[in-house]
């Protein structure tokens, strides 16, 4: 079992950046492929980017490559999204999410943190 709790949020203008932070508690998070979602208004909850267990592999959608970097800290037991050249259309709710290696299904999730970009 794993307790997610996401931070970092708030309002930029575009252009510019936020970083966030996903803190998990209970045990064996270095056990878990770690992701990273949004979902907007009216629209479907998209993964943005997932890294291995050991933070060596990464995933990231297309529409955020090379603007986003995913990165995790098993000792800290967090994983952060570092988000640049943020744009109007990132603005949404941002989730983390853990999943064991033998399972394509996320099984826990954060409550979410807002992102709102300005133009």
């Amino acid at each position: 079992q794993v307790q997610l709790v996401e931070s970092g949020g708030g309002l930029v203008q575009a252009g510019g950046s936020l970083r966030l932070s996903c803190a998990a508690s209970g045990r064996a998070f270095s056990f878990y492929v770690m992701g990273w979602f949004r979902q907007a208004p009216g629209k479907e909850r998209e993964l943005l980017s997932e890294i291995n267990l050991s933070g060596g592999s990464t995933y990231f959608v297309d529409s955020v490559k090379g603007r986003f970097t995913i990165s995790r800290d098993n000792a800290k037991i967090t994983v952060y999204l570092q988000m640049n050249s943020l744009k109007p259309e990132d603005t949404a709710v941002y989730y983390c999410a853990a999943r064991g290696t033998g399972n394509n299904v996320y099984n826990f999730w954060g409550q979410g943190t807002q992102v709102t970009v300005s133009s």
